[in-house]
């Protein structure tokens, strides 16, 4: 696998954003105060110094970056530039990210997780700039059941967790990583494909890897191999993860939306199994290209005629019945005017919240959204890097169900 540690110089052409969002061991309580340093790796002059505010924030930076077009054809010259990002914390180890990547007109959202000792982190390039061994090909459809009989779920559910193996699955040294499933599809995503891509194009690419995710979780397909994790980041078997690398906001936007999203087909329980390669360095037929995705959304295909064109006329697209570890389902958009149950429920999670993140004001459980629960809701949009209107919509639902659960397990 391509690791990228030598640092390359910055070119310009373009602008991207960067906002770093601190973390005290978990999501669930923010490092204020904390002082953040952002560096160019090639001369190592500090570009940026800051120091977060109560919510672990510093504002947005804009730093240069490669031209668009980089991004846009295969071939081209490197389409983003690298900086790497300093985290000093009282009585914590200093946190080091190196490497971070910025695209042109993009937001890149690098969360650091701040722990009494910290492993530094070093983000290799994306598969389709670096040089990764090719998928091992498998069935797109898994038989069922498996020979040890472990239980098989009626039908497929969105995990709270992933356990990702940081190697080759036979390579019992390498370290598992526990992360949420919505974070996990994030750090693929950015991990492969290019944020700069059309927004069709990166649904039918963060369908196709949440459906090979499901696929595994599902089938259990390393836990019925007496393995203890649930997918590698080898992308012989599997697909790119970098535990604590950046993300970017247009795919986590997008991740937030569908993450409870996958194909099938209208005769099959399971998830398909989604396989998918680059298009240009690597070649599969029936399998999605990420280049050829990429060019079919730029001729303004949807995500499913992109997704038909690889997979088949014969997928569909089909919504998990149940998040694992949510206490409720989505039920509706909530909005000014909105009461009941559903209301309250929002109104008790944020008061939760606000214990760790002040900034979030507290608000009587009445079960009535006006003003004040709008406004409450706003600043915890902002706070978690969703789009701020106000509104409890599917990613703000479980966005703030997520946070709540974690601040609860850390009370």
């Amino acid at each position: 696998m391509s690791t990228n540690t030598a640092p390359v110089e910055n070119t310009s052409g373009g602008f991207g954003l960067l906002q770093i969002n601190t973390f005290l061991n978990d999501v669930g309580r923010p490092a204020a105060n904390a002082t953040v340093r952002v560096i160019d790796p090639a001369t190592q002059r500090v570009i940026e110094e800051a120091v977060t505010d109560g919510d672990g924030k510093i504002g947005e930076i804009a730093l240069p970056t490669p031209p668009i077009d980089y991004s846009l054809e295969p071939d081209s010259p490197r389409p983003f530039n690298q900086y790497n990002v300093s985290v000093s914390f009282p009585d914590y180890t200093t946190a080091e990210i190196e490497n971070v990547q910025l695209f042109p007109s993009c937001t890149a959202i690098q969360n650091v997780d701040l722990k009494p000792v910290f492993d530094s982190v070093t983000i290799p390039y994306p598969t389709i700039w670096g040089e990764y061994p090719s998928k091992i090909p498998e069935s797109e459809i898994k038989k069922l059941p498996f020979a040890n009989d472990l239980a098989v779920l009626p039908k497929p559910i969105v995990p709270s967790i992933i356990v990702v193996h940081n190697g080759v699955p036979s390579n019992s040294s390498a370290a598992n990583y526990t992360v949420s499933f919505k974070n996990y599809i994030k750090n693929v995503a950015s991990s492969e494909i290019y944020s700069t891509w059309p927004r069709e194009t990166l649904k039918a690419n963060i369908l196709a890897i949440i459906s090979f995710t499901l696929n595994r979780v599902y089938t259990e397909w390393y836990r019925n191999k007496g393995y203890s994790f649930t997918i590698t980041n080898s992308t012989s078997y599997d697909q790119a993860f970098t535990y604590g690398r950046n993300i970017y906001k247009e795919i986590s936007d997008v991740v937030d939306e569908l993450f409870t999203t996958y194909i099938s087909k209208p005769d099959i329980i399971q998830p398909l199994f989604t396989q998918y390669c680059d298009g240009r360095s690597v070649t599969c037929p029936n399998w999605l290209s990420q280049w050829g995705s990429k060019e079919l959304g730029d001729s303004g295909l949807t995500a499913i005629q992109i997704l038909r064109n690889y997979y088949g006329s014969d997928i569909i697209l089909k919504q998990a019945e149940k998040v694992d570890g949510i206490p409720l389902s989505f039920p509706g958009v909530l909005s000014n005017g909105s009461r009941g149950s559903s209301v309250r429920t929002i109104q008790r999670q944020l008061n939760a919240i606000a214990n760790n993140y002040p900034s979030i004001k507290k608000l009587a459980v009445d079960g009535i959204y006006g003003p004040k629960t709008a406004e409450s809701v706003r600043t915890f949009q902002r706070i978690f890097d969703l789009p701020v209107d106000g509104r409890v919509n599917f990613p703000t639902w479980y966005s703030i169900s997520g946070i709540y659960v974690a601040v609860e397990n850390l009370s």
